[in-house]
């Protein structure tokens, strides 16, 4: 018995890796030394610390999840490593800093270099649209622990940003608003309970089959947030990924403090929510419905915004209009204020 017949076929990797290297070279800068094949990527420095008084990398690690699966099912390859790159980089944008480049790591039971492409494909595909370079990855072949048809993708994104320049939401202050900016559509969170609640993939949704709405990649915002940064004082952001509202809008940093006085308030109807949530909304009633649907869709997902921005309001209408010329759609959808009793455990309420 060779390696093959135990169910890894080398000769499948090497044609992977091939696929895989005109993909990497279309995300290259300047500061990536080498090329695709060696152990380990290498990423130059030298022109951040010309501009840079105090230089920070800030990284951050995450994957897909169980979207994947209506990927599966839908025989789509090419979007779920964007939600990959998407993952990663708005929670490291988070932090104000400029995406420098990114890893994948790809596992399956059986490869198909065609398939491996396709994702690969994806990745580069939001490398691009972070400004990042794709500097290299792992394809694993695990025959007997992953399905055959099946793959799991994750990623590394890694960023830098000068240490005064760091958004750890310190600036926040008393009445500052709070502006969403839109999501593309479900993002990559809550899909365990999306597969429940839409069992059939070809459901009509808006003239397509729902599966593909669903397959809509995450939103990458670095481009419209770091265009923004260089005209206003953002003091503090919030990727709106798994825990939706909830859990994120509370971490846009000084909110989550124990000594904060401040709480986020949310209008309702201060935004469009897209019709993929009120379909998700119709799939939980149609289970059985829960006490308070509202608080679980604002629990589980982004209900159609995707990043938020704490800032003066005396900014937002320029923030609006400067978003909007980046190609993103936002709204002024709450603010800040000072609680009674000190912050609620939940950290933001709705009104």
């Amino acid at each position: 018995m060779d390696y093959k017949e135990a169910g890894v076929d080398i000769e499948e990797g090497y044609r992977a890796v091939e696929k895989y290297r005109e993909l990497l070279s279309s995300t290259a800068s300047k500061a990536v030394l080498g090329g695709i094949g060696g152990f380990a990527g290498l990423f130059s420095l030298k022109d951040f610390s010309k501009t840079m008084e105090d230089p920070v990398l800030v990284s951050g690690t995450d994957g897909v999840g169980t979207k994947l699966e209506v990927a599966f099912r839908m025989k789509k390859y090419d979007t779920v490593g964007i939600d990959c790159v998407a993952m990663c980089v708005n929670d490291i944008l988070c932090q104000g800093c400029q995406p420098l480049f990114f890893l994948d790591y790809i596992a399956c039971g059986k490869l198909d270099a065609e398939i491996a492409a396709e994702l690969v494909k994806g990745v580069a595909a939001g490398c691009r649209q972070a400004g990042m370079a794709l500097l290299g990855g792992e394809t694993a072949e695990m025959p007997g622990f992953y399905d055959e048809g099946k793959y799991d993708i994750a990623g590394f994104a890694v960023g830098i940003v000068d240490r005064k320049k760091i958004i750890d939401g310190q600036k926040i202050r008393e009445g500052d608003a709070l502006l969403g900016i839109a999501s593309s559509g479900v993002h990559s969170n809550g899909f365990s309970l999306v597969r429940k609640l839409i069992p059939d993939l070809n459901e009509d949704f808006e003239k397509n089959p729902i599966g593909l709405a669903l397959l809509e990649p995450t939103r990458i915002y670095v481009k419209g947030v770091l265009a923004l940064l260089e005209e206003v004082e953002i003091r503090g952001m919030a990727h709106i990924t798994g825990g939706g509202f909830y859990e994120n809008i509370p971490r846009l940093g000084y909110l989550a403090k124990a000594d904060s006085k401040l709480s986020a308030v949310i209008q309702l109807g201060s935004w469009k929510i897209p019709p993929i949530f009120d379909r998700i909304a119709d799939g939980i009633k149609t289970a059985g419905g829960t006490p308070d649907i509202n608080k679980l869709m604002f629990n589980t997902f982004n209900m159609g915004i995707g990043f938020v921005l704490a800032l003066a309001p005396k900014d937002v209408k320029k923030a609006v209009a400067l978003l909007e010329g980046q190609g993103y759609e936002s709204w002024e959808i709450g603010r800040l204020e000072k609680t009674a009793g000190g912050v609620p455990v939940e950290g933001l309420r709705f009104e």
